[in-house]
């Protein structure tokens, strides 16, 4: 017997109708002897709605109304599935954070959690009960509900599940796994059956959307096995195991690369000319980073006049600010030029096979450069190499390089 802590996103508890073939889905596990807790999110689209009336009343509401409003979602969907589950004959009880006490700081709509009290939750696991526990919301040291940030749910499946020392948290979604890449552009794509936490944490970064990066980064710190599954797969778990993220397995021979990711919401801003002196990239970055744009990647060339060239890349919706900040600091430094580019895209190579096998860099290169895909920059750590590379290519680009790794071949 295992204890598994299973989590529903939106769109699989998006109707009575699926609230209830979750609650068959929960009762399939507890007749192989398994203690279930299950997490779930609010109804797909009912966060939206919430806030959208509060938006109504006043764009600028109070943080802590917007929690209390926003928490009542997932009130709603545990009751219903612990209705469900009860109708179906087996015992169940709903909670909300607050009444599991999973304390939170006092970072109303962003807040993160200090500690989970588990002593209900096992009571009712003893008496042979499903425990229902209403994900993205907690509770403060003074009883003020509170709310963990857009994909909290995730984060709260995690948490419970490495609170109770559970032997597996289920992500329930509505894709099968993680994929080699996304198979909307490349057909190809391969579900892995497992993946490490530091290349899910490089994937879901660079644009990957299976998992929210907190989560993964919860279930890294306090080892908890993860494992990504569809909601709409009737079949057994054996015809459908969906991916396991874990540790690497030490004497694994690990695949030389796991995935390629992308991003498309990227810009790249360049200032030219710029007199090489200390202090010279904080004159440039630091009023950017003052105005709440995050810097992704960064390059600087010194030229052989003396002067250097600095280019990096925001999001682009940052774009336009950004551009105006950097041709204020061109005039203030000196810069002989500001140029940028909205239609760029990041494309990356993530796999923890890279610390022990050379050439991936030069493999990733070449492919690229028959296909005529021109490199603007490039970023690297351990276990990735990104790239910079004009967006009309980026579908190209993923199918190029999923092809010269041969990822579309089963490990």
């Amino acid at each position: 017997m295992a204890l598994i802590v299973q989590k529903y996103g939106g769109t699989s508890v998006g109707t009575v109708e699926r609230i209830q073939k979750v609650a068959e889905r929960v009762i399939r596990w507890r007749k192989m002897g398994h203690d279930i807790v299950v997490v779930v999110s609010a109804m797909s689209g009912e966060t939206n709605r919430l806030l959208g009336l509060a938006r109504e009343i006043d764009p600028k509401a109070d943080p802590r109304e917007l929690d209390m409003l926003a928490a009542t979602g997932e009130q709603v969907t545990i009751a219903l599935l612990a209705i469900a589950l009860q109708k179906l004959g087996q015992p169940a009880r709903s909670y909300t954070g607050a009444q599991v006490r999973i304390l939170t700081d006092t970072a109303f709509t962003k807040a993160r959690i200090r500690e989970i009290d588990t002593q209900r939750i096992r009571d009712d696991l003893r008496e042979g009960r499903v425990v229902v526990v209403a994900g993205f919301q907690g509770v403060d040291e003074e009883g003020n509900i509170t709310t963990l940030g857009r994909g909290g749910s995730d984060t709260s499946g995690v948490a419970l599940a490495a609170a109770l020392k559970a032997d597996e948290c289920q992500i329930y979604t509505d894709v099968d796994g993680v994929y080699t890449t996304d198979p909307r552009v490349e057909p190809n794509a391969r579900r892995l059956d497992r993946i490490t936490f530091e290349e899910m944490l490089e994937m879901a970064s660079l644009g990957s959307k299976v998992l929210q990066i907190r989560s993964v980064e919860f279930a890294g710190k306090y080892n908890v096995p993860l494992r990504v599954l569809s909601s709409f797969d009737e079949g057994p778990f054996e015809e459908h195991p969906g991916t396991l993220i874990t540790y690497e397995e030490n004497g694994m021979e690990e695949p030389l690369i796991s995935g390629i990711a992308f991003n498309r919401d990227e810009a790249q801003l360049t200032i030219k000319g710029v007199p090489d002196a200390p202090g010279v990239a904080y004159r440039i970055l630091g009023p950017v980073a003052d105005a709440n744009v995050e810097v992704d990647m960064i390059v600087q060339n010194v030229g052989a006049d003396g002067t250097t060239d600095v280019t990096f890349t925001v999001h682009r919706n940052d774009y336009d600010k950004a551009m105006g900040i950097l041709r204020k600091v061109a005039d203030e430094v000196g810069a002989r030029e500001v140029s940028g580019n909205a239609k760029i895209v990041k494309v990356s190579v993530v796999g923890v096979g890279m610390r022990s096998h050379a050439g991936i860099a030069s493999t990733m290169f070449a492919a690229l450069a028959r296909e005529g895909i021109n490199i603007h920059m490039i970023s690297t750590s351990e276990i990735k190499i990104s790239v910079v590379v004009d967006e009309k290519y980026l579908e190209l680009a993923v199918r190029t390089l999923h092809d010269a790794f041969g990822l579309d071949k089963a490990a």
